[in-house]
């Protein structure tokens, strides 16, 4: 009930919510998706489109995108790699990495010594390891002498995605 109070807070009104609900489970599958969810909403399309611009602003939702199931996609091997990257150059070095287009997502977090060594952390999914190891040396070579080491963690299982859910 917290998140709820805490978006009411941030300017969420009842036509939001709607939008939320109708969205939160994804986009219908569709030619014109927001055109679906702006009749689930009972608004016109042009207003769920700029409701959703303007929560994205604001934050109450993070972001809009595709959820893919990637073992589905024949993506077997899908290694979070964690890199030991020196504290003055993670900032520019973290968003190169990121921009790869073999890495799904990328971010830094804190290190947790000496137990865990890591501040950046890159997704790399691919068909077999070898492949997320070739990819792995490209990142690699990227970070060259900033990177002190790394490791790479690999899925076992398929976990659900999901994000705030309210209820109907």
């Amino acid at each position: 009930m917290s998140a709820m109070n805490d978006m009411i807070q941030a300017g969420i009104d009842a036509t939001d919510r709607r939008i939320v609900l109708a969205t939160q489970g994804g986009l219908p599958l569709e030619r014109e998706p927001y055109a679906a969810v702006a009749r689930a909403a009972g608004v016109p399309a042009g207003e769920v489109m700029r409701r959703l611009r303007r929560m994205l602003d604001c934050g109450i939702i993070r972001r809009i995108g595709a959820v893919p199931n990637h073992y589905a996609l024949g993506f077997k091997a899908n290694g979070m790699s964690v890199w030991d990257v020196d504290d003055a150059r993670v900032d520019a070095l973290g968003p190169r990495v990121g921009a790869l287009e073999f890495v799904s997502h990328c971010y830094q977090r804190p290190r947790v010594p000496p137990h865990w060594p890591f501040n950046l952390f890159a997704m790399v999914h691919e068909r077999d390891r070898g492949e997320v190891g070739e990819k792995l040396a490209v990142i690699a070579a990227l970070l060259g002498d900033a990177c002190r080491g790394h490791e790479v963690l690999y899925s076992t299982r398929i976990l659900k995605k999901t994000g705030l859910r309210l209820a109907g």
